[in-house]
């Protein structure tokens, strides 16, 4: 493979990476600069089960679609892949041309500090990949299925008597689709320019973005396809080469080139190859890496505000809101703000699809999700073969359990003490993100007294203790799944007790009971 000698004096690192946390562990070789991240994103991507390694994974596609004409520039998708601006979509990089081929370009690594925006380098790269897209979809014309018309199998309608049918001009048929340029990491190419997500400035420069890549895409296409330029931007450069480039592609033609359409890319391993922190056109949720770092998009906006992390972390901690981060509502109004400047949007965000993504996205890094002061909940008066208790809850503004309370009414000090604490406990576990079903994996079914029939809940009829009733109500009401009733005692076969006085056999011929000594054996 050509391609595979470009990857020379790249410095590399080995590192053991699975696609799939049951799958078993693979050498893979990477770049020493890419993570963790993009290794399991490569394991994916290589076929087989042995070594993979990215300079060869790479040659294949690479030698694939840089024939012919496109020899030379298998060198230029080589660079784009090894600085991370570009790479093709999963279809394309398997070498599966029954589907439509494509690339995904990572905005933020067009951003070089000091320059702002490479806008040439952007364009140069987008006209690249869009020539390797026509060529590839004329030259594996034969292998595409999905896309063929299907004839009208309706009679046409009767012409009425007297006249004699005209023969009508068929419809034109739309311009062939030759592959896709879906964009990524808008958030991080925000950041690293110095600008918020949720704000005008940042939703203008998305827009110049998006329009520029569509008026590279539809070059050659005619000039109906194109779309106007959005009218102002506050990246210097940008809007002057978004014009002149929109000025180039408005030229009539009468022989269109096959289309391409824009959009964002959605979540999938080429967005981990590229070190995207965020896919597509969505705001980046958190301020830190998953290793617990701060990520490169807030180190640029701290930047920006012409702080350091020491200076950030000392104002945090004074209670001060150094970084606001995104919400859905923003993520709403940038994805309204692009509707108009691409061929194809992803679906719009939903609000109750991820209420607590952000907040999720916290928890797993380990910082503790306080309760509202005011917030819902229910309260469930229930008795346990005949001892009284009450189940208490607290959720968040999203409906999920942040906080439980177990309190028996006539019990001792003792036990309310211990269920309490218990209580106590199970909550500071749910507001720092442990899943509510490995408590009830822990404490449903627990034995020990007081046990028997339950009263006043229906979801159960019988508890083998109040720790089993409680966690079996939480299951019914916070994750949806209602638990049988474990056999009653009663039911169970007979064991041996353990316990003293021992049993001993009766003597024969002597009809008192003797009772058992214990003895000391040395």
């Amino acid at each position: 493979m050509t391609a595979r000698s470009h990857w020379n004096g790249v410095r590399m690192r080995t590192t053991q990476a699975a696609a799939d946390p049951d799958d078993a562990l693979r050498a893979v070789t990477l770049p020493a600069d890419w993570d963790d991240e993009a290794a399991a994103a490569l394991a994916r991507l290589a076929s087989g089960r042995g070594a993979a390694r990215l300079a060869t994974e790479a040659a294949r596609w690479v030698d694939d679609v840089a024939v012919g004409s496109l020899a030379t520039q298998a060198r230029s998708l080589s660079c784009l892949l090894m600085l991370r601006q570009a790479a093709p979509t999963e279809s394309l990089w398997t070498g599966q041309h029954d589907r439509r081929p494509g690339f995904i370009v990572n905005l933020a690594a067009f951003v070089q500090p000091g320059s702002g925006f490479l806008a040439e380098d952007f364009v140069a790269a987008l006209r690249l990949l869009c020539q390797v897209l026509r060529d590839v979809t004329e030259r594996k014309a034969a292998l595409r299925n999905g896309e063929l018309p299907f004839p009208d199998l309706a009679p046409p309608p009767p012409a009425p008597r007297g006249r004699k049918a005209r023969p009508e001009a068929p419809p034109p048929e739309p311009p062939p689709i030759a592959g896709d340029l879906l964009m990524t990491n808008l958030d991080a190419c925000l950041a690293a320019l110095g600008l918020d997500y949720d704000s005008d400035a940042g939703r203008d420069v998305a827009c110049s973005l998006a329009s520029l890549a569509t008026s590279v895409a539809h070059a050659g296409c005619g000039a109906d396809t194109l779309l106007l330029p959005p009218a102002r931007s506050t990246v210097p450069g940008l809007a002057e080469t978004a014009r002149a480039v929109w000025r180039d592609a408005a030229v009539e033609t009468d022989t269109p080139l096959p289309r391409i359409e824009t959009g964002f890319s959605a979540p999938g391993p080429i967005d981990a190859l590229l070190g995207v922190e965020a896919c597509g056109l969505a705001p980046i949720f958190s301020p830190l890496r998953p290793d617990g770092r701060l990520a490169a998009s807030t180190l640029s906006r701290l930047t920006a505000r012409g702080l350091t992390p020491e200076a950030a972390f000392a104002a945090a901690l004074a209670g001060e809101s150094v970084l606001p981060l995104p919400d859905i509502e923003a993520h709403k109004a940038m994805h309204r703000a692009l509707a108009g400047f691409v061929d194809r949007m992803p679906a719009r965000p939903d609000p109750s699809s991820m209420p607590t993504l952000r907040a999720r996205l916290a928890l797993d890094r380990g910082v503790r999700r306080h309760l509202p002061a005011r917030h819902g909940g229910f309260t469930q008066k229930a008795s346990v073969g005949g001892h009284r208790l009450f189940l208490r809850t607290a959720e968040y503004e999203d409906g999920s359990l942040g906080e439980v309370t177990i309190t028996p009414a006539r019990e001792g000090p003792m036990t309310r003490g211990l269920l309490d604490a218990l209580g106590q406990a199970v909550s500071i576990g749910l507001q720092y993100g442990a899943p509510l079903n490995d408590y009830v994996d822990a404490f449903a079914y627990t034995r020990f007294g007081p046990a028997g029939t339950v009263e006043g809940d229906p979801v159960a009829s019988y508890a083998t203790s109040m720790l089993d009733y409680a966690f079996r109500a939480l299951s019914d009401a916070y994750l949806g799944h209602k638990l049988p009733d474990a056999p009653h005692q009663d039911d169970l076969t007979d064991t041996p007790s353990p316990m003293l006085p021992l049993d001993f056999p009766e003597t024969k011929g002597d009809n008192t009971t003797r009772r058992g000594k214990l003895r000391l054996v040395g």
